[in-house]
């Protein structure tokens, strides 16, 4: 593939886009602008690609899996977790609209200025990515959308705080992907996907 529209040509025919907002996203925001080396040619390819500090721009497929699972609205306000490269940050940035807003946490400080620099390629004024604290997420806030991109070892309780009631949390745990929606009652159901394979969420 060697165009951003072929590769999303491609995730639509192996079923992992269908939505037309999240599709318009990915059309609008190009892959190429989020890799470490433009130089390289599998930028559009679905694999990984690393990015440094041992991390990696997300497969194609497994972004567009996680995001359509996330089902952001336009106006949501949005967590992205391991923001990375930018990329996911973006593509919520656009989904979530001008009405909405999305908070990019990131743990490695050369990351958040690499994701950062990523992110100002688009001129979105409701995106920003931040550098994580000690605790996972942003203690206080509530979220419609929480997406983590790196895998924990089990359910971090402390995100299920972060989302108002009604929203949705979308994490790997171990070599799954769960969403996860919370109920009025502060429970939670959860629906899990198998055969993933992530970064280790540190925190």
């Amino acid at each position: 593939m060697y165009s951003n529209n072929e590769m999303v040509d491609y995730l639509i025919d192996v079923g992992a886009l269908h939505s037309s907002r999240i599709i318009e996203a990915f059309r609008h925001v190009d892959r190429a602008d989020f890799v470490a080396d433009v130089s390289v040619m599998d930028i559009y390819e679905d694999y990984p690609l690393g990015i440094g500090n041992g991390q990696t721009i997300s497969q194609p497929r497994t972004v567009a899996m996680m995001l359509e699972m996330l089902s952001p609205k336009d106006g949501d306000k949005i967590l992205d977790i391991g923001s990375g490269s930018g990329w996911t940050t973006a593509l919520l940035a656009y989904v979530a609209g001008e009405s909405g807003s999305v908070t990019g946490v990131e743990r490695v400080g050369e990351l958040v200025r690499f994701g950062s620099s990523n992110l100002k390629k688009y001129k979105f004024k409701n995106a920003k990515i931040v550098q994580s604290g000690d605790k996972l997420g942003i203690e206080g806030e509530e979220f419609d959308r929480i997406l983590v991109s790196a895998a924990a070892d089990e359910l971090p309780y402390e995100l299920i705080k972060q989302l108002k009631v009604g929203g949705k949390l979308v994490i790997p745990i171990q070599s799954s992907v769960f969403e996860i929606v919370k109920k009025e009652s502060g429970e939670f159901d959860a629906n899990e996907h198998y055969g993933f394979a992530f970064v280790p969420l540190i925190y």
